[in-house]
Parts: structure tokens; C-alpha cells; sequence
């Protein structure tokens, strides 16, 4: 950082924090078109979004060369809108994804640039405006500071009720942010009513079982936890932890989305998940998972369904280790009133984790194990040995004495590999499905 002396500056020049709008005092020296009032806000600008975005502001805050010709003008016109709107949609998708992870002080840098560039792109009291009202808004709830979230929230609102054209989707944003503040404050019933209006208008525009409207049900079961009223509540849970489960689920049987095979395709936009999604999966079905297991009266089968889908969301983020820990949390948990062919998916799941190869490695990047064709799917793994020992989940049935080699990654733990015990009713019918997955 360099200091800057505010009496040197050139006459009716002002240079100004990033963040708070005070006399600046030192400057990037990286830029050298960005400064601040201290370093505490050096900082929390550089965490929240300048390092991402360093290199790209010095172009945009540049006086433009000036061109004599009037194509070369508007050239240079229409080259600084892209870069203008290059840093809103960047600024904005970080902003998102710093509040999806719950670090809403540091997303408050990222949701402010990304307003100042909207303004200078859309101009002022447009509904471009509103999403970074909202980030702020969001932002604002998450550190507590409720007064500065219900001005940006009604700079938004105002905004909307002067459109007439706003779209069900800045709507259910709009509600969901309303009730949101409204639960901050513990004012429920007015919460309740702005989160049924998120989830009507997310599911007028991305439908009842989109992702996107899932998170007004989170929201509402929060509300209603809250309110010790647990059968409501456990409802909702159940309703997010299907809509994640689907879409989930679509997206482990993808090939392009294994693990293994690091430069296969990536999938389809309309199915793979951006950062912000991912990290909004990731905190509503850790949520869910926590309610969930330390319940007082465990059901079964919401707990099952709540650790699978986190099992595959550990799988999409390659966290196998995590992964098989639920997944064999999962398959225990199943027996005890799990639909059998929930059990038959799960164990396919755990097979697809277990036989995972490490693609584009040489031999002494994994382990040479020698694995059945034919039995149970889980066996004893020794690390004196190379040898898999089986471990039948059906004492019954027998095993082939015909193996195969693969490659399993290293940071597979002996831990990972003991004997899962699995009894009761479907116990026979684990190991046939898992005879079939391993042929």
C-alpha cells in the first residue's frame, strides 16, 4: 500500500475509500486506481472481492485516450460497457456465493461494486438495480446490522413498485429478502406471509420443485422451527431434501460429472450447479442433516434421505472420503424402514465411490487392490496386504474366486474400508444388487 496525501491531490480532484466514501489516506499499488480510508478496509475489500477483480478495474477507471474519429469513440464506448458488465456479473455471482457460505461481512465489498457499476451501466431507479440492493440487504441481515438492511430493502422495493414490468423472478427475491428481515426480527407471521409470496412467485417462474424455490422452503422451516412447530416444519425439510436429492442424483449418474475423469465434458447448464448453488446446497442440506441427526425422536427414513443426498453432494465436490462416511451412514440407517429400492440406489452409490479410477496417473499415485467380481460390495481392507478380503453382507452367499485390478486413490483410509454389518429384512436383497453392480 501507498500513503496518499490528500493535500497533494490535483485541484477538484477527490480520492475517496472504496468502501466508505472518506478522504483516502492509501492506494492499491497494484492498480493504482482504487484507495481507502485505513487498512482494516484495504483489507476487507481485497478478501471481499479487489483481488479478484484488481487487474480489471484499471482499464475501466483510466480516462479513455481521446480518438478523433467517431467510430474509434464509440469503439472505445462499446469495449468499457463489456468491461463494464463483465465486473457486475462477476462481482455479483461473488457476492452470492460469500453469502451462500454464510461469510456475509466479506460479501458486502463485492454486492457494493457491483451496485456502483450497475449505476453507471443502467443508471439510477432502474430494476438492474435491485439484485445489488438485495446482496446489501442480505448482507446486511447476516451481520446484524438491521436498519441499514431495511433502507437498501426499500430503495429495492421502491424500485419495483415504479416497474411495471418486473419479472416474477426479481419478485420472489424481493419476498424472500422481506422475509428474511421480517424473521431477523422475530416479527413470524409477517415472515411467514413474504416467504409464501417468494415461494409463489419462484414457482410461477422455475416451478414447485426447482431448486430455486427450495430455498423459500428452507426458510419457511426455519421460521416454523423456530416456532416449535416441528411437524410443519419436518415437512418442508422433507420437501427441500427431495428437490436437492432429484436434481443430485441426475447429476452423480452423469458420466461428465465423476470425479475420476477430470477432463470429460462438463455437463449441461441447465443441470450442473454454479459455486453459489453449490454453497447453498451445501449449507441447507448440512442443516437439514444436523436437525435431522440430533433429533430427539429419529425418523429413519428422513434421516436416510437427508444423508444420502449430502452423500452426493460430497461426491459432485469430490470430497470421497465424506462421501463414503455418509453413504455407508446411509445404507445402515435404511434397514430400519427405507424403501428397498432406496437401499438397492444407495448401494449402487457406494459402488460408484469405491470404484472410482484415477484417471491421467501412473502407478505410484494409487494402489493396486485386488477386488472380487462377484459378492458383497463392502469388504475388510488389511494394509499389510494388497488382498481385498471379503465380507459377505449375506453370510449365505458365496463369492467368486475371479478378480480384477483397479486403481483406488491413495487417501482412501483403512477406516473407510471396515465391514459394514447390514441385517434385517434386506439384507439378501443388498447382496444380490451388489453381485449385479460388481459384474
Amino acid at each position: 500500500m501507498a500513503k496518499v496525501n490528500p493535500l497533494s491531490n490535483p485541484k477538484g480532484v477527490r480520492l475517496l475509500c472504496e468502501l466508505c466514501q472518506k478522504p483516502a489516506l492509501i492506494q492499491c499499488t497494484k492498480c493504482t486506481v482504487t484507495f481507502y480510508c485505513d487498512l482494516d478496509h484495504q483489507r476487507m475489500d481485497w478478501v471481499g472481492i479487489h483481488e479478484q477483480i484488481c487487474q480489471l478495474l484499471l482499464p475501466v477507471r483510466t480516462p479513455l485516450p481521446f480518438k478523433s474519429l467517431c467510430k474509434e469513440r464509440e469503439h472505445q464506448q462499446a469495449q468499457l460497457l463489456q468491461r463494464q458488465k463483465h465486473l457486475i456479473e462477476l462481482t455479483q455471482a461473488a457476492a452470492r456465493k460469500k453469502l451462500c457460505e454464510g461469510r456475509h461481512k466479506e460479501a458486502v465489498p463485492a454486492a457494493m461494486q457491483c451496485l456502483r457499476y450497475s449505476i453507471e451501466v443502467h443508471g439510477l431507479s432502474t430494476l438492474p438495480l435491485v439484485l445489488p440492493y438485495l446482496l446489501l440487504t442480505e448482507a446486511s441481515i447476516g451481520t446484524g446490522h438491521l436498519q441499514q438492511a431495511e433502507e437498501y430493502l426499500s430503495q429495492a422495493q421502491w424500485t419495483v413498485l415504479k416497474s411495471s414490468e418486473c419479472s416474477s423472478s426479481i419478485l420472489h427475491k424481493l419476498h424472500r429478502n422481506l422475509g428474511l428481515l421480517y424473521a431477523a426480527k422475530g416479527e413470524f407471521d409477517n415472515a411467514l406471509q413474504h416467504l409464501a409470496n417468494d415461494i409463489y412467485y419462484a414457482s410461477e417462474e422455475f416451478g414447485t420443485d426447482s431448486i430455486v424455490t427450495s430455498g423459500g422452503y428452507f426458510h419457511m422451516a426455519n421460521v416454523f422451527f423456530r416456532q416449535s412447530k416441528m411437524d410443519v416444519a419436518d415437512s418442508l425439510y422433507t420437501k427441500v431434501t427431495d428437490i436437492w436429492s432429484t436434481r443430485l442424483s441426475r447429476l452423480v449418474q452423469s458420466p461428465s460429472q465423476s470425479p475420476s475423469l477430470p477432463s470429460a465434458s462438463p455437463a449441461s447448464p441447465d443441470e450442473a450447479l454454479d459455486e453459489a448453488q453449490e454453497a447453498e446446497a451445501v449449507q441447507m442440506l448440512n442443516a437439514i442433516f444436523d436437525i435431522r441427526e440430533q433429533a430427539q425422536k429419529q425418523d429413519p427414513a428422513a434421516l436416510a434421505s437427508a444423508s444420502c443426498a449430502l452423500a452426493m453432494l460430497c461426491y459432485l465436490r469430490k470430497d470421497l472420503d465424506r462421501a463414503w462416511e455418509l453413504g455407508r451412514k446411509t445404507l445402515s440407517v435404511s434397514q430400519w424402514g427405507a424403501d428397498p429400492g432406496f437401499t438397492e440406489s444407495m448401494v449402487r452409490f457406494l459402488q460408484q465411490i469405491r470404484t472410482v479410477t484415477v484417471v491421467g496417473m501412473n502407478g505410484s499415485d494409487g494402489l493396486e487392490l485386488n477386488m472380487p467380481k462377484e459378492g458383497c460390495l463392502l469388504e475388510q481392507w488389511t494394509q499389510s496386504s494388497i488382498n481385498m478380503n471379503p465380507y459377505l453382507i449375506n453370510r449365505h452367499a458365496s463369492v467368486s474366486k475371479h478378480t480384477r485390478t483397479r486403481m483406488v486413490p491413495k487417501r482412501m483410509r483403512e477406516a473407510d474400508w471396515k465391514p459394514l454389518v447390514v441385517g434385517g429384512t434386506h439384507a439378501a436383497q443388498i447382496n444380490t444388487v451388489a453381485s449385479a453392480v460388481a459384474r
